[in-house]
């Protein structure tokens, strides 16, 4: 429910408000850790949460880098790489779960998910920075820019996704494969 209130503050223009686009997508991260770990401690997992809560944090995190490669401050190809990732395995994800098979989570996938909200929370920052008109924002900006420190962190995060979606299917081949054979 955040993620369009994200975006527009992302897009507003005024100074604060990619700091304010931070500040929800934070807070937007944290609900969504909160709800997930509430309904496993107190054994409230449902269908419709199995669904529902990946589906929402893979909207938040694809609607900022989208958002990001709008702005230009991150390339469409690392765009494009991790929204396939994300929506092959998430695609297969669900069509093995109405057969009744289930893909298990590694922890190198869960550590994908940190990655890819740093490298959110990175941009943010700098965006936020780049719309303020400080006297110690130009040499901070020009530090990040003559470093490429945003596009080097999300070549990493984009190339630790891909490894991890090979990782994914490398992990959960045996039922992988049972699904492929009972199709």
């Amino acid at each position: 429910m955040l993620t369009p209130v994200f975006i527009i503050c992302l897009f507003y223009d005024h100074p604060w408000s990619n700091f304010w686009a931070l500040t929800i997508f934070i807070i937007a991260s944290i609900t969504d850790a909160y709800d997930g770990y509430y309904a496993r401690k107190y054994n409230m997992v449902t269908p419709e949460g199995k669904f529902l809560d990946p589906l929402a944090d893979k909207i938040l995190v694809l609607s900022a880098f989208i958002s990001f490669a709008i702005i230009g401050v991150i390339a469409y190809w690392m765009v494009a790489i991790i929204i396939f990732r994300d929506l092959f395995i998430t695609g297969l994800r669900m069509a093995m779960n109405q057969k009744g098979l289930e893909m298990v989570t590694s922890k190198v996938a869960k550590a994908k998910t940190v990655v890819q909200l740093v490298i959110i929370i990175l941009t943010l920052i700098y965006l936020g920075i780049n719309s303020l008109t400080l006297p110690w924002t130009s040499e901070v900006l020009k530090i990040i820019t003559s470093y490429k420190i945003i596009y080097n962190f999300t070549l990493i995060a984009t190339l630790f996704t891909a490894f991890t979606g090979f990782n994914y299917l490398y992990s959960n081949r045996e039922a992988i494969t049972g699904f492929l054979t009972n199709e």
